[in-house]
């Protein structure tokens, strides 16, 4: 039986980057559309809510296609295949959550939170 051949940097740090790109994009989209609505609530509710949230789902998306590489790419090492996985999961379910907030910021007018 011979040896895997050992993975390259990036390789190791893809699975990883999958993983912390959907909450570190919802956390952003929390974070700094509250801190929008505190200084002006005009912009939120006109186009920067919906922008916001259109481009934190990308980053999820991209997070889903880095993990999907791997999930899809067997058993290499002990940890990635399940790794990638999880982080397909976490990317739908951060993706379903900015998506919901994203509804919620068209729904109720802006000034009014």
């Amino acid at each position: 039986m011979s040896e895997a051949p050992p993975l390259s940097r990036g390789a190791r740090i893809r699975p990883w980057l999958a993983l912390l790109l959907p909450p570190l994009a919802w956390y952003v989209f929390e974070v700094g559309l509250a801190s929008v609505l505190k200084v002006s609530c005009a912009p939120v509710g006109a186009w920067l809510g919906v922008t916001w949230g259109v481009a934190s789902i990308i980053v999820c998306a991209v997070a889903a296609a880095l993990a999907s590489r791997d999930a899809r790419a067997g058993e290499r090492t002990v940890s990635r295949p399940w790794l990638a996985w999880v982080a397909l999961l976490l990317s739908g379910i951060f993706a379903l959550a900015i998506c919901f907030q994203t509804l919620g910021v068209l729904i109720v007018p802006p000034c009014v939170r």
